[in-house]
Formats: structure tokens, sequence, C-alpha cells
């Protein structure tokens, strides 16, 4: 059963849309969605289509069903908005240049987190990165394979050891709403392979600015899914490798230069008339430390993902 785990920020007239990530949730865009927010920008963290339920929920669903999702998402917070920026990590980052390829002149900017191409990684099996885009449109064509997996490994994206451990018992424990599934099945892996080759022809088509942040020893997917972002859009792109994080940047240990970074850009790319908005979040949402101020979830591994406070161990 799916259960909905989708966040509303209200700030100013600027609004952000986070988009997470193929088996994902929108957990791991809520502690940069509350900084944002403390920013003075209204932020919506959408729910993906088939998404915080199961295996059978997900496969349920094509990427066409994942895009109406942000689709219908992105409506719903320009209703409350004068400036729309989409950002979204690993797929989440592929379906937001989607929507800026799709609606150009709705956009004010793309906040690309760890786009996801290809899933050329270093834990990925040389063998893997080779055929897997063959192997996985056969598996759809043949309809093969429904019930199969690729099981997430080690170190799972995330570079801190404490916040691994957390997340991983988690995610093994089937709590996907708080972690995300364990795998990724064979199905929506074919999706995403569907997906991203029609986004790697539109984007020529995205004429917004871009941020490009992009883990420098990304376990899942290389940076060079980042240069091919930048060296294909057509509008002006700022790209900066993190140093200290694996694949899952939006959580892990350069989650507060994300945030910064993140924050620098939108300014930059607001039309000088519109004003700063802080005093319209202390109304909305009263100062108090990080982790208490998420929501009505408190378990462990939402309280870490959602606090930038939490100390970090670096591995």
């Amino acid at each position: 059963m799916i259960n909905h785990h989708d966040f509303m920020l209200e700030g100013g007239r600027v609004g952000i849309l986070l988009i997470h990530g193929l088996t994902g949730t929108p957990t791991e865009m809520r502690g940069v969605g509350r900084e944002f927010n403390r920013a003075g920008y209204t932020v919506y963290g959408m729910q993906l289509a088939g998404h915080c339920g199961d295996d059978e929920d997900l496969i349920a669903t094509t990427w066409k069903d994942w895009y109406q999702s942000v689709i219908e998402a992105a409506e719903k917070l320009r209703r409350q908005v004068d400036y729309l920026f989409v950002g979204g990590l690993s797929m989440g980052a592929v379906l937001a240049l989607k929507y800026a390829s799709d609606y150009p002149s709705q956009v004010q900017g793309v906040l690309v987190y760890g786009a996801t191409f290809r899933m050329d990684g270093w834990t990925v099996p040389t063998f893997s990165r080779l055929i897997a885009p063959w192997f996985l449109t056969l598996v759809d064509i043949l309809h093969i394979g429904r019930h199969r997996v690729f099981n997430e490994a080690p170190p799972y994206g995330i570079r801190n050891e404490q916040l691994r451990r957390k997340i991983s018992q988690s995610m093994l424990g089937g709590d996907s709403g708080a972690a995300g599934l364990p795998g990724n099945p064979w199905p929506s892996l074919s999706q995403l392979v569907y997906l991203t080759r029609n986004v790697r022809h539109s984007l020529p088509n995205v004429v917004a600015p871009c941020l490009i942040l992009h883990a420098e020893n990304d376990d899942i997917a290389h940076h060079r899914n980042g240069e091919l972002v930048r060296d294909n859009v057509s509008g002006p792109v700022e790209m900066v490798l993190l140093k200290n994080s694996y694949h899952m940047i939006t959580i892990d240990n350069d989650r507060r230069e994300l945030v910064s970074r993140s924050i620098t850009f939108v300014r930059q790319h607001i039309p000088p008339s519109q004003p700063f908005t802080q005093a319209v979040v202390e109304q909305t949402m009263p100062a108090q430390p990080f982790a208490q101020a998420v929501v009505e979830q408190t378990t462990p591994v939402v309280a870490m993902l959602t606090d930038l406070n939490t100390p970090i161990h670096h591995a």
C-alpha cells in the first residue's frame, strides 16, 4: 500500500519543486527543502506515482506516470508562486530537466542533483554498465523478470557511515516511506532507460539556467552524467563537483554546501523586483531546532535525513 510522504512548506512567491529519485521518497529531499523554506521560498517535495509502497506498486507505473506526477505537482505549486524552480535528485534530476525542456517559459531555473542517465558509478560492475541498457530494453519487450530486482548494496549512495547504517536498517526493514525500496525492480529500470533516452534528446530545449551538483566520487552515477547535462543544455550552466559525498548528495556530507550553493543560485536568478521573504517564513515556521521542525514524522531515519545539524562523521 502506498503511503503519502509529500510535503508543502509555505513561504514567499518563489517556489521550488523537489523531485526524489527512482525507488526513493520525498524524505530524501525534506532536509534541503526545509532550508530552502527558511531562506524564504515556498517548497513542494512531491511524491512520484508508484513510490512509497512496495515493488508491485512501483512496477504498475511507467516513466510517463512519474512524469505526469511532476506536471501535476508543478501546476499545484505554480498556483501559489510567481516564479518556479524545479530540482531533483538522481532520476528526479532527469525528470526536472524533462519538465524544463517541455515548459521552458514556466521554469526560472533547474537544480540538477546527481543526474542519472546511466548507472556507471564505481560500484557498478563494468559488464553491467555495458549491457544494462540493451538488457533492460529486452526485459520490457519480452515481459520477463517482472519479479526480479537489482538489490542495493553498500554504500547505498551514502558516504556518511552513521547515516548509512540508519538508512540501511530502515530500508532493509521495509520502511519504504522513510528510506525507499531496498532494490530496483527490473521493469522500473527499463522505464528509467526509456526516460533517459527521451530526455537526452530534449536537453537542448532546456533554456533555463542550470545548477549542476554532482558527487566527484559518485558510486551510482559517474559525474559524466552531469557533464552530459552541462554540454547539451542551451541555458547558462554552473557545475560543481562535491568532494565528500557519494550519490545521495541531498543528505550526505556535502549537504550544507549543496544548500548554500542552491540558495545563491536561486537568488541570482530571481528578477530584481522580487523581494526577499524571510518575514513570511518566520510567520509560517517559528524558529526551532531543524529536526524538530520537520513534520509529524519522527522516526530516527527521518530525523537524520532532515537535520542538517546532525554531526558528520567523515568516512
